[in-house]
């Protein structure tokens, strides 16, 4: 296990003129309680205290990584039409409705970092603007489905694994880090997240709530809101019951989200179809769960990149229809008219394993089914996509029962996904207990 943590009083390099008076007389010292180690393979970032310190702390323990995924994902954002200045230009609209203690953060990192505000607001920006077709999917699963009642939530978190940092050769998936996260006010978390990011793509609290999303294509979109990375950072950070985090996911919408949110509590599953105007919230026996040819199965809410809700499905970039099944789904992706078909192939796939270990999933059977899936051994149609294709490529999946804290999670290596390669356990609560080392 390596280490990298601050002396007892560090310097406040980087800092405002204001931040560095503040230090010097009140022996202030913004990484007390911030640490960053490698455990296992693992990298692991602990951060608590304010705002601020938490960014501050980010910043500076993990600065080189930053810089490097700035790097990385500017080239793909610029390819794709959204260069620096573009996206500099969408956070300053943006920036009106976010909550204040995210701004304390950006420039705690910014100050940690040596990288300007700019900077920082750019790399938090980019999940604003971010789009891919085949990305991600998310279940919640409880009561009758589980082993022993219990909830629990699966998050596959895909996107590219060639977004490469041209100065050091180092891909972004490479720096992704497994966050620790104590605020001094608000909701301890664990989450997996991309160095640079104070944004959530997915975690789960102290207080039982899971939340993630998978990305959909939809013609109804603002930039005039809270982009759907940042509203679940609110959730994990501000939430303790379905109904606060319902609360958050459907105001301030912005752009095309399925969210999966699971309460342990009750416990219950939620899933999300939204575009900027329409927003559906439902749990599994919600009609809408078994629009032909999507179904319901009892306690399991699950999505793909691909909206159930048909008001949101109208609206949705290429779906020519509404059903993206059989043989002229397919037709409709090979003559290059609809991408639908693949994402449900991925619902299918996914559903048919929940109903293959239904009764039986725990945490280990729960990876066991989604890594099977993943690698196409359960599905011949998800395997020619994945080989053909080469989609879904998982940077980081994991299973999490919120009541136990148990965790058990997976990340890609260099040139290979997530689904192939170890697991390792956690757990949330004895995480967010953990004191610095000496």
């Amino acid at each position: 296990m390596t280490l990298l943590m601050s002396p007892a009083i560090l310097p406040a390099l980087g800092m405002t003129n204001e931040q560095q008076r503040v230090c010097s007389t009140t022996n202030y010292d913004p990484l007390n309680g911030g640490w960053f180690e490698v455990r296992d393979g693992v990298k692991i970032l602990h951060l608590s205290g304010s705002y601020y310190d938490m960014g501050y702390q980010h910043g500076y323990l993990l600065k080189d990584q930053i810089k490097e995924n700035m790097r990385a994902q500017l080239i793909f954002f610029e390819n794709h039409g959204f260069p620096y200045d573009k996206i500099l230009g969408i956070w300053n609209v943006m920036d009106d409705y976010l909550p204040n203690e995210y701004k304390e953060e950006l420039q705690g990192m910014a100050d940690g970092s040596g990288l300007s505000f700019n900077d920082v607001a750019v790399i938090n920006t980019m999940p604003a603007v971010f789009n891919d077709m085949y990305s991600c999917c998310e279940i919640s699963l409880w009561g009758n489905a589980t082993v022993d009642g219990k909830l629990y939530h699966v998050r596959s978190l895909d996107w590219s694994l060639s977004l490469t940092d041209p100065e050091t050769g180092i891909n972004a998936h490479e720096n992704i880090v497994l966050f620790v996260r104590n605020p001094e006010k608000g909701y301890g978390s664990v989450y997996p997240e991309f160095a640079g990011d104070i944004t959530a793509w997915s975690g789960v609290n102290n207080q039982g709530i899971v939340v993630g999303e998978d990305t959909c294509l939809t013609h109804d979109t603002t930039f005039n809101g809270i982009c759907p990375a940042f509203r679940m950072r609110m959730v994990l950070d501000r939430a303790d019951s379905a109904d606060e985090a319902i609360e958050i996911l459907v105001s301030n919408r912005t752009c095309g989200t399925n969210f999966v949110l699971s309460d342990a509590n009750v416990p219950i599953g939620y899933a999300f179809d939204q575009t900027a105007n329409i927003s559906y919230v439902g749990t599994w026996d919600n009609p809408v769960e078994g629009t032909d040819p999507f179904w319901q199965i009892k306690q399991v809410i699950r999505r793909t990149p691909q909206y159930v809700d048909p008001a949101c499905a109208n609206v949705e970039i290429n779906r020519i229809r509404y059903n993206p099944s059989g043989l002229l789904g397919f037709l409709y992706f090979v003559a290059g008219k609809s991408n639908m078909f693949f994402p449900w192939i991925h619902y299918r796939a996914l559903s048919e394993q929940i109903e293959k270990y239904y009764g039986a999933l725990d945490l280990n059977s729960t990876m066991k089914a989604l890594r099977e899936e993943y690698t196409g051994k359960s599905d011949f149609v998800m395997w020619l996509g994945i080989t053909t294709l080469g989609i879904y490529k998982a940077m980081a999946q994991f299973v999490v029962c919120p009541q136990t804290g148990g965790m058990v999670i997976s990340f890609a290596g260099k040139d290979t996904r997530a689904c192939s390669n170890p697991v390792h356990y956690f757990n949330l609560f004895e995480l967010l207990a953990e004191e610095p080392p000496p």
